[in-house]
């Protein structure tokens, strides 16, 4: 069993495929396994029962697809026939799925076998990982810690190697948060690259923020294969709305040298020592191996924050968010939340301007969460549209094939992530942008990094920034990861930049 849960996704489906391993054996591994990570880490909401039947049917139909016979788990939000996709609410209960979300169905017709379901926080609009009816997921790399989310029941699995290949989804770094935080990698493409049909969202029908829903697994590899699989006449047929652009071999096994623009900090959330020198030493590794790097500016992060993610998510003054809520038993841990979205426009300025001198980042929130008309609406989305073609311009000016970029971390502690919604800007700029962004784990945290950190105080000196520094400490041993970013459709081209600091980073690692 230890020899199957130790084999690569690319090298255990190609035995699976070659029948050199029984797709049983393999099966029962990893139902061992999760067994296992989820009495650690409560991570599982639930067994899909069925995957046996269709761990016997598998064998009968001869057809091999290219995920045959793999084990592969699902976050709660997406939709498995006969079964609940809560977000955690207690209303959502004893409401199964009435057909499997398009991905599941793809899924299924390359062969892979869904297994398990697994915990998110309540609404999904959260990078911890807690709801009244499953509780706490716990990081599986130090209990202590917050496992990420919102797909934080796929990030402790995986990265607890209770599964070889887990799907999420992402609207402000619902993948990257529990990739990071636990070690492992994932990709959140451009939004509509895979179909989101079938896929529950936060808050429903909301267009400023773009959700995604995209692969987590241990290594790249894993992520190209599973890339592989779905961008398959399959989906482009059940779900005519997704662009029919199969996976591009010639990009992804390209060894051009890359342009990659970086930069070490958003001047809003500023970085824990970790992440900074994440950021310069993969920029180091990447340099020597012949590539270029050049420098990139950010600008406006700070109203980006507040005027399109805020502003974008909750344009309703949140009246659709509160909506999810009604007649749920758990408000606690966002009172003050529920109060101000309650609250009258009147109010929310009035508050807003008292709040400006004294906490201008909590003022600016409050001022983001008026209720909108809806030519204020269109106004919003248009300026976003305008700030993603500039964003592109001096991407272009700059030649850039894809982008070096912080990731938040380490894991924060359990409680700390619903405290800290600021520090979302690293990875919530590429769902306003729609960019396609991975994430791949490249050092760990230093007695020299926690004791730099003593020293850090933020941008804004405010609650937020005396909090974030709190959060970060006592994490000696923990992964921190960069994100890797593409231009929009180019998944292929961030994998293939992934794949390159995962390598640089091995071979360091084995140099050592």
């Amino acid at each position: 069993m230890i020899a199957i849960l130790s084999l690569p996704l690319p090298e255990l489906s190609k035995k699976l495929r070659d029948g050199s391993l029984p797709p049983e054996h393999v099966f029962y591994a990893y139902v061992g396994k999760a067994l296992q990570i989820a009495t650690e880490t409560n991570c599982i909401t639930e067994y899909l029962q069925e995957s046996e039947t269709q761990l016997q049917k598998a064998k009968l139909t001869g057809k091999l697809g290219l995920l045959y016979g793999v084990p592969v788990s699902i976050k709660d939000s997406i939709d498995c026939q006969g079964h609940d996709s809560t977000l955690g609410f207690i209303k959502n209960l004893n409401k199964p799925a009435a057909e499997d979300s398009v991905v599941v169905q793809v899924l299924r017709r390359q062969g892979a076998i869904p297994f398990v379901k697994t915990n998110v926080p309540q609404s999904l609009i959260s990078y911890d990982c807690k709801n009244l009816i499953f509780g706490q997921t716990f990081n599986p790399l130090l209990y202590t810690r917050s496992p990420g989310g919102s797909s934080g029941g796929e990030g402790a699995l995986v990265g607890g190697g209770g599964s070889i290949l887990g799907f999420g989804t992402d609207v402000g770094g619902s993948l990257r948060f529990p990739a990071a935080f636990c070690g492992i990698c994932a990709l959140k493409p451009t939004g509509n690259r895979l179909s989101k049909k079938g896929i529950i969202s936060g808050v429903l029908g909301q267009k400023a923020v773009v959700a995604a829903v995209g692969p987590m697994a241990k290594d790249v590899e894993s992520l190209a294969l599973c890339m592989r699989a779905l961008l398959c006449e399959d989906m482009f047929n059940l779900d005519s709305t997704v662009p029919p652009l199969p996976f591009n071999e010639e990009v992804y096994s390209s060894t051009q040298p890359l342009r990659i623009g970086y930069y070490e900090t958003d001047f809003f959330t500023m970085p824990s020592p970790a992440m900074r020198r994440a950021v310069r030493e993969t920029k180091q590794l990447l340099e020597d191996a012949g590539h270029t790097l050049v420098p990139f500016e950010l600008m406006n992060v700070d109203y980006m924050i507040f005027n399109f993610c805020v502003r974008g998510m909750f344009a309703d003054g949140a009246t659709s968010f509160l909506k999810t809520f009604k007649g749920e038993l758990e408000k606690s841990s966002m009172g003050l939340f529920f109060w101000l979205a309650k609250s009258p426009n009147w109010l929310k300025t009035v508050l807003s301007w008292i709040a400006k001198p004294f906490v201008p980042r909590f003022s600016d929130i409050i001022r983001s969460m008026r209720a909108n008309t809806v030519d204020e609406v269109w106004s919003l989305h248009h300026e976003i549209e305008e700030f993603c073609h500039q964003f592109i311009a001096q991407w272009k000016k700059l030649n850039l094939d894809v982008m070096l970029c912080p990731m938040l971390g380490p894991a924060l502690g359990i409680g700390y992530p619903r405290k800290l919604s600021v520090a979302v800007s690293y990875t919530m700029l590429y769902n306003v942008l729609d960019f396609p962004a991975g994430v791949v784990p490249v050092t760990m945290v230093t007695d020299e990094d926690e004791e730099e950190l003593k020293g850090y105080q933020g941008y804004f000196r405010d609650w937020w920034d005396r909090t974030l520094a709190k959060a970060f400490r006592g994490s000696v041993g923990l992964p921190v990861a960069v994100q890797c970013v593409a231009l929009p459709w180019h998944e292929e081209l961030c994998l293939r930049f992934m794949k390159e600091v995962e390598a640089l980073i091995l071979k360091k690692n084995r140099l050592i």
